[in-house]
């Protein structure tokens, strides 16, 4: 069984890369390297969206914090659900439209861009922003690749980590976003093809073995069989809102989803698009959730040291090795997806929104495209020695990192969006206020009681309204920019 499932996991690394070589462009300028050059197809992006959106949290961490949870685990898969299909059909097409308006690559260079007079300081805090929370949560990626490798392959979690650090750096570096949007795409296929299929068969064995799903879920631990997890009052709000907080993030904050709508070409690929992702994250977490209800079913009286392993041992358990093998590809396809990405946006920021455009640097496209590639293998070398350093810093700064980026820009971007009377000093407050107040409020006991998802949204959102109020922009420092450089 292990010789089988090493072989098609050798056989998933070799195929992703055939793929990033077939797709990527000797002559690649550098609107093709970080964007796509906009040729892109609404669908291929809306695949690699969402495998980059979901790491390995989604198919172990969901999956296992189902199992540890119950049904009052299906209030995280409301939350994110309803703002990945929020930002879908709201926000994609303002995304790409904005961008074409504006000449850019990058969320920052939109932000610097729309707010002209005060765009290099804009430039540089939401730079800083993201190179903050995005190397460590690079790093985590790849730490967690290691975890991942060690406990379905039994390969060392060094060596884990390093070949995992070499794939991400060559899909990166051959052909930028492009060759990134179609590995993902691939492995977003893998991906949901383990969230459906590993839940039906799991449903297959509870029929066949006249187990029942009820009876289970009142038989385990108190408050699994329950939807509000056995509480109520004040403790039953603060876990409903707790865990629904996860939608702020997805409000257009995350730049490593944002730059697929910012990539889209046209309103027909984009409401293309919109219906593959929906459906896509329907499929996917009613299949999470599943995979774990069915998993206390199966598993009664089990011990797992590590519930992250419960999608790994029951795919194991129940399916042959030559299947097993290829579904359990979809593990190492999650953190893949969302490393390269990762790795993108650090890129595009020293690239392109400090070397360009910040720094005012006057560079051909080539140079550009060389720099790009450049910063692409040093930060891949930099996100693997924090992997293998600094474990416990990494996952610390992981859980700042959806606040910290998502719920700090996603007030932004919102604002920017839909009030006429934000400034580039209710941006750059925007900014200064939920970077602060992510370090702080989870760095207190405050994060207990309310999520910091929820908490640096609002406070994020209140700095940008009440500094527009107090320094409002002239009109023209809001008139569309030249393709100059900032």
């Amino acid at each position: 069984m292990h010789t089988i499932i090493m072989a098609e996991f050798i056989l998933y690394c070799l195929f992703m890369l055939v793929i990033g070589y077939l797709y990527s462009k000797k002559d690649i300028n550098h609107s093709d390297f970080l964007l796509g050059g906009k040729k892109l197809p609404g669908w291929a992006l809306a695949f690699s969206e969402r495998a980059t959106g979901e790491s390995a949290w989604l198919l172990l961490g969901y999956t296992g914090f189902v199992f540890a949870t119950g049904l009052s685990g299906i209030w995280v898969a409301i939350g994110i659900s309803l703002g990945i299909i929020f930002s879908w059909l709201f926000l994609a097409k303002k995304f790409m439209k904005e961008t074409n308006e504006y000449k850019v690559l990058t969320l920052p260079g939109y932000l610097a861009k729309r707010f002209g007079a005060h765009g290099k300081i804009i430039l540089w805090i939401s730079t800083i922003l993201i190179l903050s929370f995005m190397m460590f949560y690079f790093g985590a990626q790849i730490a967690g690749a290691g975890k991942t490798l060690f406990t379905v392959f039994r390969i060392d979690p060094v060596m884990g980590m390093i070949v995992s650090t070499i794939i991400v750096v060559i899909l990166s570096y051959v052909g930028g976003f492009i060759s990134v949007v179609w590995t993902d795409m691939v492995q977003s296929l893998i991906m949901l093809a383990t969230l459906v299929v590993l839940p039906i068969v799991a449903l297959f064995h509870i029929y066949s073995g006249d187990l029942s799903i009820s009876q289970a879920l009142q038989a385990a631990e108190p408050g699994i069989d329950s939807w509000t997890g056995g509480v109520t009052g004040f403790a039953l709000g603060l876990l409903l809102f707790n865990n629904f907080a996860w939608f702020f993030g997805f409000l257009g904050g995350q730049p490593q989803l944002s730059v697929r709508f910012m990539a889209l070409k046209n309103d027909k690929e984009a409401k293309t698009a919109s219906i593959m992702a929906i459906v896509w994250t329907l499929l996917a977490y009613s299949g999470a959730f599943l995979i774990g209800i069915t998993a206390i079913t199966l598993y009664q009286g089990h011990h797992f040291a590590d519930v992250e392993t419960v999608l790994p041992y029951m795919t194991l358990d129940l399916l042959p090795p030559w299947i097993a093998g290829i579904l359990l590809s979809g593990i190492l396809a999650a953190i893949i997806s969302t490393a390269d990405s990762q790795l993108l946006v650090v890129t595009s920021s020293i690239s392109e929104d400090i070397i360009r455009n910040a720094l005012g640097m006057k560079l051909t496209e080539k140079q550009l495209v060389k720099i790009s590639r450049t910063v692409v293998i040093i930060m891949g070398i930099a996100g693997l020695i924090i992997a293998l350093t600094s474990e416990s810093l990494v996952y610390l700064v992981v859980s700042w990192a959806w606040a910290g980026v998502g719920c700090t820009l996603s007030p932004a971007i919102i604002l920017t969006f839909i009030w006429k009377r934000y400034s580039g000093i209710g941006v750059i407050a925007t900014i200064i206020a939920g970077f602060a107040s992510t370090i702080i409020w989870i760095s207190s006991p405050l994060e207990a009681i309310i999520s910091s998802r929820f908490t640096t949204f609002f406070i994020a959102m209140l700095a940008g309204v009440l500094f527009s109020l107090l320094f409002p922009d002239k009109e023209e420092m809001k008139e569309i920019p030249t393709e100059t450089t900032i």
